[in-house]
């Protein structure tokens, strides 16, 4: 079964619109760990708009705990931006997710194209020193199998496909024609000898499937649906329904 990585960006975003620590990143944190989640995700961007340096920290010290061994910590972000890279190289978390996020942007809307030799001559020594470092690295694409199958050119050992287009069409005509596009993605990537990881917009309705199809599916990071699934059926709840959502087979 895919590992299912908690994203708490949305908790903290809560958070922030009043001073205080209400609600705690780090209890629900926590809770989610918990409850059976393989581990946190976080996303720290340029203007701590949701996630600070100190939440970063205090991720990082909770997963430390010894009745977390196992858990992972996973750090997402533009390593292009100057915030990230001093983060990471004092966090060492367990993955690190590079996404090519603008800092104007309210969320990721795309992947690195891994066939563009620029974007592979930047990223190449950011991943070095990423695994010099001791993270997993996984590079943020869309679903295009000539970009999975570019992967090994960075030395990354994951890839996370970029879900929306899936999400979007889930439940429409399209479908079938989508989810294979990310069917097609994910081979490629196997045969590149790539691990594959997913997430954004994923939820409780389109996870079942997406889980089914896709092969080699290694870990799903969910933050947005699942902590608005965590204010009506509490964190613990949530994170067990997600749990059972990909434990569906076809």
């Amino acid at each position: 079964m895919p590992a299912l990585s908690v994203n708490v960006n949305k908790i903290a975003l809560l958070r922030n619109a009043r001073p205080g620590e209400v609600p705690s990143v780090i209890r629900l944190a926590r809770a989610a760990l918990n409850a059976g989640a393989h581990g946190i995700t976080v996303h720290p961007r340029p203007d701590e708009r949701h996630i600070r340096r100190d939440d970063v920290d205090a991720c990082a010290a909770l997963l430390a705990e010894p009745e977390y061994e196992g858990a992972e910590f996973n750090i997402e972000g533009n390593p292009l931006l100057p915030h990230l890279m001093p983060i990471l190289r004092d966090v060492r978390p367990t993955q690190a997710t590079l996404v090519p996020d603008d800092p104007n942007q309210n969320t990721s809307d795309h992947g690195f194209d891994l066939t563009n030799p620029e974007v592979i001559a930047e990223l190449t020594p950011i991943v070095a020193e990423l695994k010099e470092l001791g993270c997993r690295v996984s590079v943020f694409i869309d679903p295009d199998p000539a970009v999975a199958a570019a992967a090994p050119k960075l030395g990354c050992e994951r890839v996370e496909l970029y879900t929306e287009r899936y999400a979007q069409a889930h439940g429409t005509v399209y479908a079938p024609r989508t989810l294979e596009r990310f069917v097609s993605t994910a081979r490629a990537a196997q045969a590149a000898g790539v691990g594959m990881n997913a997430g954004h917009d994923l939820n409780l309705a389109n996870l079942p499937a997406f889980a089914a199809a896709v092969p080699g599916l290694l870990e799903v990071s969910i933050g947005h649906a699942l902590v608005a699934d965590a204010l009506e059926m509490g964190m613990a709840a949530a994170v067990s329904a997600y749990l059972a959502a990909l434990a569906i087979k076809g």
